[in-house]
């Protein structure tokens, strides 16, 4: 059996983890879980260790504050990776990646790298979501497959499963992006490096307890930084078919 671990970062996700893990074990019990908790004032970290103690496929690493969502994976995935796992989950704490739609990515057809549970492929849903949230996470996605070039359509899904051998290909220490960015950063990287990305439709349910980690700073780091990437990528382009043509 693959070795598999799940890992959700949390910050002041005391009222969701419990529920989030429980259905997480419900769906999947062979998978082990990483808690990444980045310090939680309402206590979070200290509930998981409580819940570590009594069953062994539950783990917690704390981090000292709260340092963006990017960080949290990264330290989780290097947790992980040195601990031979084979296969790398990521899930949000709040049950907006439903546990019922783990065994849908973890089986995703094919050969993949990274499999991509996507909310906007046929069968792909949201609930709960007003229209403006649709337009932006619509928008953002197609503004990626323009300036990127790539195929993905749901770049910025944050429930999403990568083979450790895909990881360990990548330069993980240059990463630098955090919030929806660090999805897109890891899925161009991945196809990048020659991999394998898939989409498997899953339904994301908005948060029904504490609030959302969406900002305006998150927002604008994603349209600078995928702006920037796409310009680099469209002047190498241009580059290398001056060069093939002087030859």
């Amino acid at each position: 059996m693959t070795r598999t671990l799940v890992i959700i970062p949390t910050y002041d996700e005391r009222e969701s983890l419990p529920r989030q893990l429980d259905a997480v074990r419900g769906a999947c019990p062979e998978v082990d879980v990483l808690v990444v908790d980045d310090g939680s004032p309402d206590g979070t970290g200290e509930w998981a260790d409580a819940r570590a103690e009594h069953d062994s496929q539950v783990s917690v690493l704390h981090r000292p504050g709260k340092g963006g969502l990017g960080a949290a994976y990264l330290a989780g995935f290097a947790w992980g990776l040195a601990r031979g796992y084979e296969v790398l989950v990521e899930m949000d704490a709040d049950g907006s990646h439903r546990a019922e739609d783990l065994p849908r990515v973890l089986g995703a057809p094919g050969e993949w790298d990274l499999a991509i549970g996507s909310r906007w492929i046929p069968g792909g849903a949201v609930e709960n979501w007003p229209a403006h949230r649709r337009l932006l996470s619509t928008g953002a996605n197609g503004y990626v497959r323009l300036m990127l070039g790539i195929p993905v359509r749901d770049a910025t899904a944050g429930f999403r499963a990568y083979r450790a051998s895909a990881l360990s290909t990548l330069d993980l220490a240059t990463v630098e992006s955090q919030g929806y960015c660090f999805q897109i950063d890891m899925a161009w990287r991945v196809l990048q490096a020659g991999g394998t990305v898939v989409e498997v439709p899953i339904t994301f349910v908005e948060r029904e307890h504490g609030e959302s980690k969406m900002s305006g700073a998150i927002i604008r780091e994603a349209l600078v930084k995928v702006t920037g990437w796409g310009m680099k990528e469209r002047a190498a382009r241009v580059r290398r078919a001056f060069t093939r043509g002087s030859r």
